[in-house]
């Protein structure tokens, strides 16, 4: 009996899938090929058509759920990509993932555990504190020691619909390339069946958090805390509990005196040490997964960050560390030809391709990155790049993200979302220190390799590698010197905005 329900709603699932995608597809294709009137009259065909198909997908993703949430929630974050009557219809998303029943919660536990709830937790909250498109987390109460735990657990539903539903997704996107080739999305879907089954397995995510938590707690200036690990399983992952609020609560913060600022330059600092620094990468910073703690103990800030959710993260190759950050300090200098020669090596982009990769690695138009990128993102630099995307820039971008390697994606992804955690804090400094604490990062790797480079010659010793070590530490040495001069001038304004200007 339950195999006969369970493929009556396999059949329901792939039904809604096509029915929309041969919905969809005929749309667009009545759309884009309408030529009659004005340009103003076809582009508010489109528009329309964008907002139909956009609705019609939402009530598919939101009756499927699994994987779709997860699907729907990413694309509502890619305005860069997609049109805005797409991202817009998706948003509502971020807070409409399912949550699975106390009953099929339990029942899990003890199939994977072999125990009850009651026999491991002294307390076990039936309603969830939180709930996202793969799991919700429960808080508990540890029977053997009384610790308070965050328990975080998948929808027992995946199990049994994630192959159908990434095969549903693939299919979706090899269909649309093959009707739409000029807007191949197929790299979407390699990439939710690459990622999708890391982050189904709650051990390895609880392994990821641990190796994190072990290099950040050597860097005793760091504000970065990651939850201790009690256990973990394949569908099940028990930590400690650490609440905190949103990275964009400005309210809480300016409430508790902590400077938003510095919460930037921190948040700089812990992912520039992850893409650079011998840690993977923690691949999906968005606001669900970060929040911030008011702390009077530490020394050097008056707050904690708190990272959750270590399922998606990746180790990036030593030699792409090392052309990235010249890649970097080439777009901080402003060095067209060295921009050049490390976007090639970077991600194999073209010259025609270059304006269009450097634009997206910096989220700043063309223009700006060959003068200032440092210089803070205006209206009119906002609406160049906005206009550019309409002019046919779009399927350029599609073309470029569908053959850079995946790890370029995921850099590129943990960039906006950092960008945009950045934004949201509404900083006074602007993006200057962000990019000379970036540059502090790229000078090191940079410097760490010449180091190599001259102790694999001889060391420092003969003549010209004692040349080359001076050179390397003067470069090194102009950056460092360049930060520190420029926290120093932070503190000092701060001191002098401290005293009313009735008394100066």
């Amino acid at each position: 009996m339950r195999s006969s329900t369970t493929g009556f709603a396999a059949v329901q699932r792939s039904g809604r899938v096509l029915n929309a995608l041969v919905l969809n597809i005929n749309e667009y294709r009545v759309a884009l090929n309408h030529d009659e009137g004005d340009e103003e009259g076809r582009q508010a065909i489109l528009k329309a058509c964008h907002q139909r198909c956009a609705d019609r997908t939402l009530r598919v993703l939101e009756k499927n759920g699994s994987i779709f949430i997860k699907l729907g929630q990413h694309l509502s974050s890619m305005n860069y990509l997609l049109p805005l009557e797409w991202t817009r219809t998706f948003i509502p998303l971020q807070d409409r993932c399912p949550v699975s029943s106390y009953d099929a919660i339990e029942e899990m536990i003890f199939t994977d555990t072999g125990l009850p709830i009651s026999a491991q937790f002294k307390n076990f909250d039936r309603d969830p504190i939180g709930a996202a498109s793969l799991a919700q987390v429960h808080l508990a109460t540890m029977k053997n020691t009384g610790l308070e735990v965050a328990v975080k657990v998948q929808h027992p539903a995946l199990q049994e619909w994630v192959p159908l539903d990434l095969a549903l997704t693939q299919f979706t996107f090899a269909t649309l390339k093959y009707f739409f080739p000029e807007y191949d999305l197929q790299w979407l879907s390699n990439e939710m069946a690459s990622s999708l089954p890391q982050e189904l397995d709650f051990a390895l995510e609880g392994s990821n958090a641990m190796r994190t938590k072990r290099h950040f707690d050597l860097i005793r200036e760091s504000p970065l805390v990651i939850p201790e690990v009690i256990w973990g399983k394949k569908r099940i992952l028990v930590m400690e509990y650490v609440a905190g609020h949103r990275m964009d609560d400005l309210a809480y913060l300016d409430s508790k005196m902590i400077d938003r600022d510095e919460v930037s330059a921190a948040l700089a600092r812990i992912f520039n040490e992850m893409i650079f620094g011998n840690t993977p990468l923690h691949c999906d910073p968005h606001g669900g997964n970060i929040a911030i703690r008011h702390n009077d103990l530490r020394r050097t800030h008056n707050f904690d960050i708190i990272l959750y959710d270590h399922g998606l993260y990746r180790d990036i190759p030593l030699q792409l560390k090392r052309d990235y950050a010249k890649l970097w300090l080439a777009v901080i200098n402003a060095d067209e030809k060295c921009m050049r020669e490390y976007a090639q090596r970077v991600a194999g982009v073209t010259n025609e391709q270059f304006p269009l990769f450097t634009s997206a690695i910096t989220g700043r138009d063309f223009g700006v990155v060959t003068t200032s990128v440092v210089s803070t993102r205006s209206e009119k630099e906002k609406q160049v790049i906005s206009g550019a995307m309409g002019e046919g820039m779009l399927r350029q971008l599609v073309q470029l993200l569908g053959q850079v390697p995946r790890i370029i994606l995921l850099i590129l992804k943990t960039n906006d979302l950092t960008r945009s955690l950045d934004e949201s804090l509404e900083t006074r400094d602007g993006p200057v220190r962000n990019f000379l604490i970036l540059a502090r990062y790229c000078i090191r790797t940079v410097f760490q390799e010449q180091i190599e480079a001259i102790q694999s010659q001889g060391g420092a010793s003969r003549p010209q590698n004692m040349i080359r070590l001076l050179i390397a530490w003067t470069s090194y040495g102009r950056v460092e010197a360049k930060l520190l001069l420029y926290e120093w001038y932070i503190l000092a304004r701060r001191v002098v905005q401290s005293f009313p200007l009735a008394s100066i």
